[in-house]
């Protein structure tokens, strides 16, 4: 972990005591003694980079916080997923939260199974933990906000329609043997005060209506070339490109 967070409310008097997960990290894999420097970050708030230990227990650390830089900022993309499989959103969560979308809806779609609605995976209580593994590794602290839609044609054409302007809205898909649905025009250019949406299909892709419907709603198709991706595979190279990051790792 590259940061360890904490919640606003473990916070008094400018110091943190850090228990369970977080302590045993400090302990056994930083191994660092009182006076060492670590990098903290409230979750939602603050980081804070010069954090000083103060004490290691067997059950816990504490550590005084320090000065206060601000969030790192948010990517300027959001991502809409039609739901995955249970197993594939477990796997995705994480890497979500790395990546920092600011916001992410998971929506119906004709080729998604009605019982992956039941996932456990879909409560706050069970992929918060997965987001926040995610913002440790990246160091950041904003956790993106999570939407969730069971019906497709009320978010494309109400919802989303209010949200992004035209141009920022793209839709993944794979490209057809003719070529048709690629456009040539370059992508938005990432500005964090009008993010881009990009919209990213089920496995089997989106149906002919689906397809429709967000190209009606202004929705343009976009496509990572030739190859035939994974979803997840793909949602994580689009958020990539999409967030000016693709070319400076």
């Amino acid at each position: 972990m590259n940061r360890i967070l904490f919640e606003p409310e473990e916070a008094e008097g400018g110091e943190v005591v850090l228990t369970g997960e977080r302590a045993r990290h400090v302990r056994d894999v930083l191994r660092v003694a009182p006076g060492a420097r670590l990098r903290l970050g409230e979750i939602g708030g603050a980081r804070h980079d010069a954090a000083e230990l103060l004490s290691v227990g067997p059950d816990e650390c504490r550590v005084r916080l320090g000065p206060s830089l601000p969030p790192l900022p948010r990517a300027p993309v959001d991502l809409l997923r039609a739901l995955p499989r249970p197993k594939c959103l477990r796997r995705l969560w994480p890497q979500l939260g790395a990546l920092g979308p600011g916001r992410i809806y998971l929506t119906a779609a004709e080729k998604v199974e009605k019982d992956y609605w039941g996932s456990t995976f879909l409560r706050p209580e069970v992929y918060r933990p997965l987001l926040l593994d995610g913002l440790a590794q990246a160091g950041d602290t904003r956790l993106p906000e999570i939407e969730l839609h069971r019906r497709l044609k009320p978010l494309v054409q109400d919802v989303l329609a209010a949200r992004y302007e035209p141009a920022r809205r793209l839709l993944a898909h794979p490209p057809e043997p003719d070529g048709a649905g690629e456009g040539g025009r370059p992508l938005p250019a990432p500005d964090p005060a009008a993010p881009t949406l990009v919209a990213v299909g089920p496995e089997g892709g989106w149906s002919d209506f689906e397809l429709r419907l967000f190209e009606d709603a202004g929705f343009r198709r976009i496509s990572l070339g030739p190859r035939i991706l994974r979803t997840d595979t793909a949602v994580v190279a689009l958020l990539a490109l999409l967030s000016g990051t693709a070319d400076s790792v």
